[in-house]
């Protein structure tokens, strides 16, 4: 048995052995040859592409119909290929609030072509493909991830899902009854930062774009109808609102396919204007800015027994706090980006280590100094025409008056100094998560989606990595006044009788801040 695996061995090493040039008849075994030398005897690799700009471009191509095709090149036996429609919640005003949240419910079911979400799923498995819809305040995204192979079939499905399905009676049965599950589901989670997030922007743009609510509230449930739908889709489903975006695939193929099915079929509300309410198609799509109003909204919740067990989660009181900040537009992106990071944040606990925001100031100042404070987030909200920075807290709500106290002064300090090892790991950290993340294909697809929406191109990373770079603490600290000029926000979900009045935290705001050191984590403090 020993003798055999010898020569078995002496056959592998002979078998992946090759010539050393300059040296005839002498070899050397492959795993020898170093990383920075070229394979004697190989073919060159086609990917092997040394220039950025060569290997990182996207490609744009506009249709007639004014439908954008984007692509970038990547190796691999799968693509990411996707449809991303300048539409959401911020849409709504001149329908029922819930007709997004109804729509990501509606997605890849039946079609003019495919008889239902069966059908789909089995057009997927023949490229093992997987399919997602996710609708935010003003964005929808139809992503698809298939072999390379069977990106013809995926574009005529793309084709169907988003501007030819039938929303049937059943389905439509179906969606109401996932959306009062979700309603139902966030009454008695613990988890309680989606419903924050839709108060502290329903207190930022009181009833107006990204102030309605993204979530359906319940009494629009049975609103909510087929001829509701498809008469917004007939406003925002428009080709001149689309990309199609492509990771992984030839650029003139994916043109190509695309004009084959965008071009030479028409949707459904087109084929059949008998679905689309008279009153909203003589309206032209909603086109108004979002007018950042600032204000209060709390709601009283009893959160004493929303997690049983043997370890229950203890009773909370959630807290925000926000102000208007920037457009992904505005040349104040990147340093409030920076600003974000620097404050940082999260859990009371936490396995992470310096890369996960263990040095960032909400957990220096905060989490590390107050035993009871539970949660400390920092979040900024970029949209089109304006945005949101906000910090989520939650603690127990004895503590409250102390968790208002703690949070609107860690906003203060946003404006003194900042130390330079504090600003280069913010730095260093948000370039980092930008080129990590940036090495997943389906984030790739999403990046180029929404940049050639927003911008009609695509900025290559390695500039993005020089605006953080070029970031100073002027910068910082100037955008952190600007915001601070704004009127605060506020949410608060519990026990909120104990929160402070609005009055109160509006004038705890203009106080003096206090100068103090950002402390330094130490074991042996």
């Amino acid at each position: 048995m020993h003798a055999v695996r010898r020569s078995c061995w002496r056959y592998s090493f002979r078998a992946f052995s090759t010539k050393v040039p300059g040296v005839p008849g002498a070899a050397k075994p492959i795993h020898e040859v170093p990383l920075s030398e070229a394979l004697p005897g190989f073919p060159k690799p086609s990917f092997a592409v040394v220039n950025e700009r060569v290997q990182n471009q996207t490609r744009v191509t506009t249709l007639s119909n004014g439908l954008r095709v984007a692509s970038q090149p990547k190796f691999g036996q799968f693509c990411t290929i996707g449809t991303v429609i300048d539409a959401g919640s911020r849409y709504e005003v001149a329908y029922p609030s819930g007709i997004s949240h109804f729509l990501e419910k509606v997605a890849f079911q039946s079609t003019k072509e495919f008889s239902g979400r069966d059908a789909i799923l089995q057009e997927l498995e023949k490229h093992g493909g997987i399919c997602d819809c996710q609708v935010s305040r003003e964005t929808a995204v139809y992503a698809v991830s298939v072999e390379t192979d069977g990106y013809d079939g995926i574009i005529r499905m793309l084709n169907e899902v988003t501007r030819r399905m039938q929303i049937s009676d059943p389905e439509l049965a179906d969606v109401r009854r996932a959306v009062k599950f979700d309603l139902d589901d966030q009454q008695i989670r613990h988890e309680q930062e989606p419903l924050i997030m839709e108060m502290i922007h329903a207190a930022a743009y009181r009833e107006n774009t990204l102030g309605l609510p993204r979530i359906c509230p319940a009494e629009n449930i049975e609103k909510i109808s087929r001829n509701t739908i498809f008469t917004y889709l007939s406003q925002y489903y428009h080709p001149s609102r689309m990309v199609i975006a492509a990771v992984g695939l030839d650029h003139d193929a994916l043109v190509k396919s695309v004009e084959k099915y965008f071009l030479q079929t028409k949707s459904m509300w087109e084929e059949d204007p008998s679905l689309l309410s008279l009153d909203a198609m003589k309206s032209p799509p909603d086109l108004s800015l979002a007018q950042y109003t600032g204000g209060d909204i709390r709601i009283e919740k009893d959160l004493s027994d929303i997690s049983m067990g043997p370890t229950p989660i203890p009773e909370l009181v959630h807290f925000a706090l926000g102000f208007e900040s920037c457009s992904y537009k505005d040349p104040d992106f990147i340093p409030f980006c920076v600003l974000n990071i620097l404050m940082g944040g999260g859990g009371s606990f936490s396995a992470g280590g310096p890369g996960k925001g263990m040095y960032t100031r909400l957990y220096l100042n905060v989490l590390n100094q107050y035993h009871w404070m539970f949660n400390a987030t920092a979040y900024n909200h970029s949209y089109a025409d304006t945005g949101l920075f906000c910090i989520h807290a939650s603690a127990d709500p004895k503590m409250a008056s102390n968790l208002v106290d703690v949070i609107v002064t860690e906003f203060r300090r946003m404006t003194g100094p900042i130390e330079e090892e504090e600003l280069d790991r913010a730095k260093i950290q948000l370039s980092s998560m930008l080129m990590m993340n940036l090495e997943s294909r389906p984030v790739i697809f999403e990046d180029i989606g929404r940049q050639v929406l927003a911008y009609g191109h695509r900025k290559p990373s390695r500039q993005l990595v020089d605006e953080i770079n070029n970031v100073t603490e002027h910068d910082i600290r100037r955008v952190a006044e600007r915001m601070l000029k704004s009127k605060p926000s506020v949410a608060g979900l519990g026990d909120v009788k104990v929160l402070p009045s609005y009055s109160t935290i509006e004038a705890q705001l203009f106080k003096q801040p206090e100068v103090k050191k950002a402390r330094s984590f130490s074991l042996f403090a």
